[in-house]
Parts: C-alpha cells; sequence; structure tokens
C-alpha cells in the first residue's frame, strides 16, 4: 500500500502538526501561569470542561496528523479512533455539566461548544471510515484535513477563554454588547460557599 498522506496534503498534516505541537506547548505555559481561585479552591466544571476541550481539540489535530504522515499508514484509522475518543469525552462533558447545580444552569450557554466538538468528531469517523474502507477516496482525505485545522480552530477559541477567564462565545458577545458587563467563567463560584462553610 502506498503511503496515504502525499504530495500538497502531506505539506498540509506538516503544517498542523507543527501548529498544534505549538499551541498545545503554550497551553500547558498558559494552564501553570494562570492563578488559582482563592482559597486553593478547584476551578468551576464550566472552566474545566472549556481547559480540557482546548486540549483535546489540539491533541486530536496532532495525533491524526502526526499518524497521518507515518509512511504507509491509512489516516482514516487514526481519524476514526480520535473521533471516537472525542465523542465519548463531549458526552461525558455533557454529563459533568448536568451533573453539577450551578453549571447546570449554563448549559445552554455551552451549546455552541458541545456542537461543534461533536460535528468535528463524528465527522472524523465517519470521513475516516471511508478512507479505511476506501484509501484512494481524495475527496474524503481533503475534508479530513479541513476537519482537522477546524479542530485547532476550536482548540484556540476555548484556550482564549481559558486563559482570559472570560466567555467568548457569540451569544456571551452579544450579551456584553447589549449589557457592557461581561461574565466571567467562574461567576457561578464566586461567592458561594463550599460544604460545610458559612459565606462571607
Amino acid at each position: 500500500m502506498a503511503a496515504m498522506v502525499t504530495g500538497d496534503a502531506r505539506d498540509l498534516f506538516v503544517a498542523v502538526a507543527s501548529a498544534a505541537a505549538a499551541l498545545t506547548g503554550l497551553l500547558f505555559v498558559a494552564v501553570t501561569v494562570t492563578p488559582r481561585p482563592a482559597g486553593g479552591r478547584p476551578r468551576g466544571v464550566i472552566h474545566q470542561v472549556r481547559s480540557a476541550a482546548a486540549l483535546l481539540a489540539f491533541t486530536n489535530a496532532l495525533g491524526i496528523s502526526l499518524f497521518g504522515l507515518v509512511p504507509n499508514n491509512n489516516v482514516g484509522y487514526p481519524a476514526a479512533a480520535f473521533g471516537i475518543i472525542g465523542t465519548l469525552f463531549t458526552l461525558a462533558s455533557v454529563r459533568s455539566i448536568l451533573a453539577d447545580t450551578r453549571a447546570r444552569a449554563r448549559f445552554l450557554a455551552q451549546l455552541s461548544l458541545i456542537g461543534g466538538l461533536l460535528a468535528v468528531f463524528i465527522s472524523e469517523i465517519i470521513f475516516g471510515t471511508e478512507l479505511i474502507v476506501h484509501w484512494r477516496n481524495h475527496n474524503a482525505l481533503d475534508t479530513l484535513g479541513n476537519l482537522i485545522i477546524a479542530s485547532l480552530f476550536i482548540g484556540v477559541a476555548r484556550a482564549w477563554e481559558f486563559v482570559g477567564d472570560r466567555d467568548t462565545g457569540i451569544w456571551a458577545s452579544l450579551m456584553v454588547l447589549a449589557t457592557g458587563h461581561e461574565r466571567s467563567l467562574n461567576d457561578p463560584d464566586k461567592g458561594a460557599a463550599e460544604p460545610g462553610e458559612s459565606p462571607n
């Protein structure tokens, strides 16, 4: 079997892998320098889900690109595998949000993130499977290239929210324009008393 990713597609995968590796490293630096909440309390569920989504989006693009560059690899296999992992992560994130009382109230605001991740990961499963069955399908390979680029952009958007500690989604931005008030990702946690602790 010939190398799965060749020519211009190979150059694209090299560029995506380089960008994803650099962004993953920057994300780890951002995590280490971002201040923790007062009292050493863990960050809210929404914040944890968004930061984990950023890391997964970067590693998704990085993993598919690197495995696709290995000679004679069929890139459909890593694409389908990462798609399954990403879908399970997204569904687990939905469960975590719904299980937390404070995070549940903001579930609707997370639909764009959830929908974007599911769209990318499910598409990776579909087109990855298509490449496994028909490994010469250039249309499926081109679509997969677009999907890993989209994964990078999702990761950048989520990482910006994580570092800036603010919601940069379309609805949050419209609310800022309409009201002039910007809401932190950790607002539901501020001023909330821990179990067994009286509020200040």
